[in-house]
């Protein structure tokens, strides 16, 4: 199937779903933006301009309202525009899974702290707001979910886990505080178990340590389940003809059964302590896995070609959407940073098809110019973006 017949198969043929809007958004000194305010249309917009002038910062912009951080792994204060005292981004929507209307983030540099609020309420914990703007980040920097190193895809695993389950947050929550805790107790030990009591100071965290891992564990297992399939029909649907494979790889061998994770954790941490005190942190865990990608059967980011890898990205985000969209009832925001840049027009159109199989909600498009814009997402409003001014076509 040629292109265009795939882009009319978007444009015709997706369904309706429900999905959350950003209805409008405003910017206040945040990256090169010194004041700007955009009013989307329904189905979204795309962004034309030369590279530098702020488009990618405008995603930037909308992500950073769905986990209070930059997409891009800048500290806060690095967003804020030169020379100003801090950052500000307010977005009104529409089908927020948590039924919210207006969603504010902002940041002082002179105090160096971040205030955030829902429908004009400033929250106490950020996890209170977390997914409020369900959005997918699609960018060519993607790539690293695959080249990088395993921390890469565990962050990318604990992010859509997060934002899809809010019981995966808290499990991650505690399970990062207790990780802390032990790895602190065990760094006191300065590689030597002294006594029985100093053993014992490890030991307290433990078991708060295997309760939240074992959520974990269970959840992303799950997933994995569910996801891994899913995964090689979407590389076979965009083009990719060899066998491929995602999969969970633990820390520690052993299949073990959900009912029976919290206390294998436990069993496990105890049998690694004398170790975790020689080298001083926390060898085995949830925070070791590596969700493992394959190609024929040899490991992905160290056998695939540069186009096998960017597919396998791709195809990882279009997991990312897929997750949300089910668990949240709502279809993302689909935030698309020029992602096709390095992909033929066919290629290209068939992850629109793909993506657009299940409805595509909002859709904020960032491309150099307007002869860039895929086939299937030529009725977006154009928005000229130029030296972090936004001048939207008419």
């Amino acid at each position: 199937m040629n292109s265009s017949v795939l882009a009319e198969a978007v444009r015709d043929s997706a369904p309706a779903v429900k999905s959350v809007r950003v209805q409008a958004l405003t910017l206040t000194s945040f990256r090169n933006y010194e004041r700007a305010s955009l009013t989307f249309r329904t189905e979204g917009a795309a962004l034309l301009g030369d590279n530098g002038h702020g488009k990618t910062n405008l995603l930037e912009a909308i992500y950073y309202l769905e986990l209070f951080r930059s997409a891009r792994g800048a500290r806060d204060r690095d967003l804020v525009r030169f020379g100003d005292a801090g950052f500000h981004v307010v977005a009104e929507l529409d089908g927020s899974p948590r039924g919210a209307l207006r969603i504010a983030a902002g940041y002082d540099a002179a105090t160096q702290k971040k205030k955030v609020s829902v429908d004009n309420v400033e929250v106490t914990r950020l996890s209170d707001a977390i997914g409020a703007v369900p959005a997918v980040l699609f960018s060519p920097a993607d790539v690293a979910l695959v080249r990088g190193a395993p921390a890469e895809r565990r962050r990318f695993l604990d992010v859509m886990l997060a934002l899809a389950d809010r019981g995966y947050l808290l499990a991650l929550q505690r399970y990062r505080q207790a990780l802390a805790q032990r790895n602190a107790a065990l760094r006191a030990l300065n590689g030597h178990a002294r006594d029985a009591e100093s053993l014992d100071a490890v030991a307290a965290f433990e078991p708060a340590l295997a309760d939240a891992g074992a959520i974990m564990l269970t959840k992303r297992h799950a997933w994995a389940a569910d996801a891994a399939p899913a995964y090689a029909d979407t590389l076979d649907a965009i083009g990719e003809r060899t066998s491929v494979s995602l999969s969970l790889k633990r820390s520690a061998a052993g299949k073990v059964d959900d009912s029976e994770m919290a206390a294998w954790l436990r069993t496990t941490f105890a049998a690694q302590r004398a170790h975790d005190v020689r080298r001083g942190t926390t060898h085995t865990g949830p925070h070791r896995d590596e969700v493992q990608l394959l190609l024929d059967g040899r490991d992905l980011r160290s056998f695939g070609s540069n186009g096998q890898q960017r597919s396998a990205a791709i195809a990882l985000r279009m997991l990312e959407a897929r997750t949300l969209h089910s668990a949240l009832g709502t279809a993302p925001l689909l935030l698309l940073d020029d992602p096709f840049a390095e992909l033929d027009a066919d290629r290209s159109a068939r992850i629109l098809g793909l993506l657009g199989s299940r409805g595509l909600g909002q859709v904020v498009l960032a491309v150099p110019r307007i002869e860039d814009i895929p086939r299937a997402l030529t009725g977006l409003q154009t928005v000229r973006v130029h030296q972090g001014t936004l001048s939207p076509d008419a």
